[in-house]
């Protein structure tokens, strides 16, 4: 999987966001798979944030919000086994592929944000 390099002047985190869309009756397993990712992910190394979203709208969509200190941090993530796993167990689940987008942060962490 290719991320896009960060420009040269940035200087902020890599920001990812990952959609989902949930099969009809499969809501419930989706969740629960993205879910069960929240701590292991918290813990790898580089990782600022990881928070879980569904559409209001449309609650078969689920998008997820990670930030790493670098874009070497998301690779690593994305290489270990709870994400492989993760990414092989919610294929049944979704229609698809996973979509992802890249984000360049422009405004600063907040202080205490590490």
């Amino acid at each position: 999987m290719e991320f896009p390099e960060p420009d040269e002047d940035e200087t902020g985190p890599y920001t990812h966001l990952g959609f989902a869309r949930a099969r009809a009756g499969h809501e419930a397993r989706v969740e629960e798979l993205i879910l069960a990712l929240v701590e292991p992910l918290r813990a790898d190394e580089g990782a600022i944030e990881f928070h879980v979203h569904r559409d209001r709208a449309e609650p078969g969509l689920f998008v997820i919000y990670e930030m790493f200190q670098s874009k070497k941090d998301l690779e690593r993530h994305l290489e270990q086994p709870h994400t492989q796993d993760f990414i092989r167990d919610i294929r049944p689940h979704v229609e698809g592929p996973l979509r992802q987008q890249f984000l360049r942060m422009l405004s600063p962490l907040p202080a205490t944000a590490g």
